[in-house]
């Protein structure tokens, strides 16, 4: 594996269990559920529509207890839909990190290890959906089609999901050691020329 490294921006749950929406946190308390309180907390899941190959309803293993986002990316989105801005918040993150534009790409087993010994393991790309294009037009209402161009335009920008791998604590302004997973397609990922740092 060959380490990167990013920085945490915000922190963001939502306990509200009917909207995706999430508010800032001073810190987050990661367990083998997910974060304590935040909506997504469970072992399992019940699926939807993006595991159609379950019938919907059926209890999984929830890969998606931690949406991150990096804020390169967010502003790479606002600029192809023509926004002012897009906050992590209307896109449901629960973290948002710096210093790593190509964050979206980062494979399926990377790891993410904070501080606190607290670590994530990259489930994979978080592909968009029409929801949080909906927020966002719900902000520029003058802008049309918001929705349907959200879904096109983030594809490959829209942050990653990720599950617990080890407990502990998340703060502001730390830095994240990325384990990147050498397979197959982060060779060809790193080769295209990512843009980050490497240690």
């Amino acid at each position: 594996m060959k380490v990167l490294y990013a920085r945490v921006e915000a922190l963001l749950t939502t306990k509200n269990p009917d909207s995706f929406i999430t508010s800032h946190v001073p810190k987050i308390d990661l367990k083998y559920e997910g974060i304590l309180g935040d909506r997504h907390f469970g072992y399992t899941k019940l699926s939807n529509n993006r595991e159609r190959m379950y019938p919907r309803g059926t209890e999984i293993r929830n890969r998606r207890q931690v949406s991150i986002l990096s804020q390169e990316e967010c502003d790479e989105m606002a600029r192809r839909l023509g926004v002012e801005s897009i906050h992590p918040e209307w896109l449901g993150a629960n973290i948002v990190v710096s210093g790593f534009p190509s964050f979206s790409q980062l494979p399926s087993g990377s790891r993410l290890l904070f501080p606190s010994g607290a670590s994530l393991y990259c489930e994979g790309e978080n592909f968009p959906c029409i929801y949080p294009g909906q927020i966002i037009q719900s902000n520029y209402e003058e802008i049309p089609k918001l929705p349907q161009r959200f879904v096109k335009e983030a594809y490959g920008l829209r942050g990653i999901v990720c599950s617990v791998e080890k407990e502990g604590e998340i703060t502001p302004d730390s830095t994240i050691d990325i384990w990147v997973n050498l397979e197959w397609q982060y060779r060809n990922w790193f080769e295209r020329g990512a843009d980050v740092e490497v240690r």
